[in-house]
């Protein structure tokens, strides 16, 4: 499967929601709800995963699809993702990288060979 990343830098496809809800995968749900609610100081319950992915409008998306903000001004910008904005390193991207640094380091190394 190819990758996808989302607007925010995350890969999509190596998300553990996504990868439980292509596979069907209720035990991983349950799994990835514990860790989130942990993690994430929310709680989430195994039906809230569910995800194919940020970058498609149909199917399914875990609830904060609808409400992200860095998802809504990268598709207003026909960014492909925050690396390809000319306003990178915004603050809405820079507050979601402190929890997901990993992200940043994807839009970083995107940025990097797009600037070449």
């Amino acid at each position: 499967m190819e990758k996808m990343i989302g607007v925010c830098g995350i890969t999509c496809t190596d998300c553990d929601a996504f990868i439980a809800t292509q596979k069907n995968d209720d035990t991983k749900r349950r799994e990835v709800a514990e860790a989130w609610s942990k993690a994430f100081d929310h709680e989430f319950k195994p039906e809230d995963i569910n995800c194919d992915g940020c970058l498609t409008a149909d199917g399914q998306h875990i609830n904060h699809w609808s409400v992200c903000e860095i998802r809504k001004c990268g598709t207003e910008k026909e960014a492909e993702n925050c690396a390809h904005c000319i306003d990178y390193k915004c603050e809405k991207i820079e507050k979601f990288h402190e929890q997901v640094p990993e992200a940043k380091k994807t839009l970083d190394e995107i940025k990097r060979k797009s600037s070449k």
